[in-house]
């Protein structure tokens, strides 16, 4: 991740795309409404996009075809939902693929999908049930982000895999020598940036919890003991 321009077969391409427009198009919907009834959390959107854009910017070769790289999808899944934090992925790799040639417009759809769609969604997921479970929030967090930038990793080595099907093993022998490589750079990426999330998350409770209250991100009773651990 990001695959690169052209490298997935056209039949690919499309079926990526297929999949990942229409949560894309949810995601627009959802951004809308945000926008039009709570103006307020807008900076936070921002903050959001731009950590989602420098932290997938920071790419390490790790395999023909492809790259390693924090995702930055966590904070902005555990804030507004999987499905916004979609559009805002699509947006910076679209951004990416045009000026930095990161990724590419020919596998955008594919980039979504693992990156934008699975990766939000699984640290949505682990989030919501570390909150059920009373684990400190930035556990949470941490959880959050590093298990989203895993599981963006390992469908990336699934669409590989489907895309180049080993010759002896097929496409579960290619899955496992992708994943085996990508895991190398991408196992000690993925934890770093899960302590950067909690830290940024730490921040934004101490200067905007009354946003974290409006988006139903966690309870007064949570932030208040949170906010007296730090006093």
């Amino acid at each position: 991740m990001h695959i690169m321009e052209g490298f997935l077969p056209l039949n690919w391409c499309v079926f990526w795309y297929a999949l990942s427009l229409p949560v894309v198009v949810y995601g627009a919907c959802k951004m809308s409404g945000l926008m039009k009834n709570s103006r307020d959390v807008l900076p936070l959107l921002a903050v959001s996009g731009a950590f989602i854009f420098v932290l997938s910017s920071l790419k390490m070769p790790s395999v023909t075809g492809s790259c390693s790289h924090p995702t930055g999808t966590g904070i902005g899944a555990i804030l507004f939902g999987p499905w916004i934090t979609s559009l805002l992925s699509v947006i910076v790799l679209i951004y990416q693929a045009i000026f930095l040639a990161h990724g590419g417009l020919t596998t955008l759809g594919a980039n979504t999908f693992s990156m934008g769609i699975v990766g939000p969604l699984a640290g949505f997921l682990v989030y919501k049930a570390c909150m059920k479970r009373d684990v400190n929030m930035y556990v949470a967090v941490f959880l959050a982000a590093t298990l989203a930038d895993w599981l963006t990793y390992i469908v990336t080595s699934i669409q590989l895999a489907l895309a180049f099907p080993a010759a002896v093993g097929g496409a579960l022998a290619s899955f496992e020598a992708f994943l085996a490589v990508f895991a190398i750079t991408q196992v000690p990426l993925a934890i770093v940036e899960g302590v950067v999330s909690a830290l940024l998350f730490k921040y934004i409770v101490q200067l905007r919890s009354d946003v974290l209250l409006k988006l139903n991100v966690a309870s007064p009773s949570v932030l208040k003991k949170l906010k007296e651990a730090c006093a």
